[in-house]
């Protein structure tokens, strides 16, 4: 490992916050932010439950002052005062960090919850929509439909905050044909450290606008981003079929789970406008659900669906054809959420959680023993609370992987299938047994341990915080862009200002791959 005076001093930085956490409010940092007029809540706030209980009940972390601003300035100024009364600062745009990053990470930080920039607004002559960092998937997406019929990739949750999600990746059912939410910004208001407001963009400040694109919240706080929108398919197929029966064999569902990796790296029915995604749990669940934008129906009913499915026992098979943002509330309508939803402190959607990623690469299939160690692992563990999402990112053609590992912050450009495994309460709220932890470590290390060849990585947005700062850097990024992104973190932030346990220069440089 090797390492420059300033990264010493970034981690020295790290390490004495890590060990003395202000518990709440100095009343310098109050001071200052009623000087500048900045909206603020504190500990004794009544409606200070609604703001710091986080998406993951799991992780609850008591800030020492939340901001509200209302403005790009009031942003500068909540920075500013964090600087003074040298408190750390994260912003928080949906607060779905499955982490509670955005909340800080641990106790003591600035908050600033960006609620009140909800704007969502298409310029007819470019097509580029310019939205607020406060907003959510739904509402974006229900925004730029009824702007001229024009849509973006994003994910399916549609109580997820727009920022996060787009600066981190954003994967959805249309990414293998449009690419990554964070694929289609072109541009970003950001605050830097220093509370200055720039614009960033390929040819106004180059590297954050490299940089903000994979690791935004180790850089400066996004108000605005600017994306490249498309026209919204006039129909899109989404099929679901019930795979279940399949479990009472682990040899069928071997097979068919080889069957179908072997059609996406062979077949030209799988077609980059095409992807889906496997579901299972520890109790019996077991399906794959997807979409194809402007695929013929009759062909894909007859022939391409026929053949994913051919190697499983199946029992229901459901194919429909719909409109874009129907579809979208469908899908939505499954997780039991309608489309819109409210910003900020009033978001109500609460779970108990862990969450573990694993990203397998195009070049390193999954191997007959890595599927059939996972799946036995699956079995084996039956009646116990986990559940598993196996979704096709690669594949030949996906748009995914057009873009070169180095061209955004955003390296992982290489998946094939992207592995979301979670351990849960029955009910969703707490408490959560930490065994469970280890129950969907299992789920990775069942995979790793039986394709130990297999240069496994992991997925930015699928945060998980049992991981140390060194490994998750090399997981998420690699040593590549990583100590690129160490360079600049001294010139964007050298006082370590954007702060969680994982941020950048939380590790030293990472030896070469």
């Amino acid at each position: 490992m090797h390492f420059s005076i300033h990264q010493l001093s970034l981690l020295i930085s790290s390490l004495a916050f890590t060990s003395s956490v202000e518990a709440g409010p100095s009343k310098d940092v109050t001071k200052c932010l009623k000087f500048h007029k900045v909206p603020f809540i504190i500990g004794n706030s009544p409606n200070w439950t609604s703001y710091t209980t986080p998406h993951n009940l799991r992780l609850v972390y008591e800030p020492a002052v939340i901001t509200i601003p209302e403005t790009a300035q009031d942003v500068s100024a909540s920075v500013i005062c964090a600087a003074a009364a040298k408190l750390k600062v994260q912003p928080k745009g949906g607060g779905h960090s499955y982490a509670s990053y955005s909340s800080g990470g641990r106790d003591g930080s600035l908050i600033v919850d960006m609620e009140k920039f909800d704007l969502v607004e298409v310029d007819r002559s470019t097509f580029i929509a310019k939205i607020g960092a406060g907003q959510r998937l739904g509402n974006v997406a229900t925004h730029l439909y009824n702007q001229g019929q024009r849509a973006i990739p994003h994910g399916v949750c549609p109580g997820v905050g727009i920022a996060g999600h787009a600066l981190h990746g954003g994967w959805g059912f249309s990414a293998r044909y449009w690419g990554y939410s964070l694929d289609t910004i072109v541009g970003l208001d950001v605050v830097l450290a220093n509370g200055t407001q720039v614009h960033t963009s390929s040819t106004s400040y180059p590297d954050l606008f490299w940089a903000m694109r994979g690791a935004g919240e180790s850089f400066g706080i996004a108000t605005y981003l600017y994306v490249q929108t498309q026209p919204a398919p006039p129909s899109t197929i989404f099929f679901t079929s019930n795979l279940s029966a399949s479990l009472t064999d682990i040899e069928t569902v071997i097979s068919g789970f080889e069957n179908v990796q072997n059609l996406i790296l062979t077949s030209p029915l799988i077609t980059p406008n095409m992807t889906f995604g496997f579901n299972t749990d520890g109790r019996g669940s077991f399906f794959i659900a997807g979409s194809c934008i402007g695929c013929n129906a009759v062909a894909f009913n007859n022939t391409v669906l026929p053949a994913i499915l051919s190697g499983f026992r199946y029992n229901t098979r459901i194919v429909q054809t719909i409109g874009w943002l129907e579809g979208l509330a469908a899908v939505a309508g499954q997780l039991g959420l309608p489309l819109q939803q409210p910003l900020g402190h009033e978001y109500n959607v609460k779970s108990t959680f862990y969450v573990k990623s694993l990203m397998t690469k195009n070049a390193h299939p999954l191997t007959t023993a890595a599927i059939r160690s996972f799946w036995s692992y699956v079995l084996a563990h039956q009646g116990e609370p986990f559940r598993s999402v196996i979704n096709l990112y690669g594949g030949p053609g996906s748009a995914l992987n057009i873009p070169s590992s180095n061209s955004t912050a955003f390296a992982r450009r290489d998946a094939m299938w992207v592995f979301e495994n979670f351990g849960d309460t029955t009910n969703g709220l707490p408490p959560f047994d930490p065994d469970t932890i280890a129950l969907v470590e299992g789920l990775n290390a069942a995979v790793e341990n039986a394709q130990p060849d297999g240069d496994f990585s992991a997925y930015l947005n699928y945060i998980d915080p049992q991981l140390d700062a060194t490994t998750a850097a090399r997981l998420y990024y690699g040593a590549d862009t990583y100590n690129r992104l160490l360079e600049l973190k001294r010139d964007f932030d050298p006082k370590f200002l954007f702060w969680n346990p994982q941020a950048v220069g939380n590790s030293l440089a990472l030896d070469e791959e």
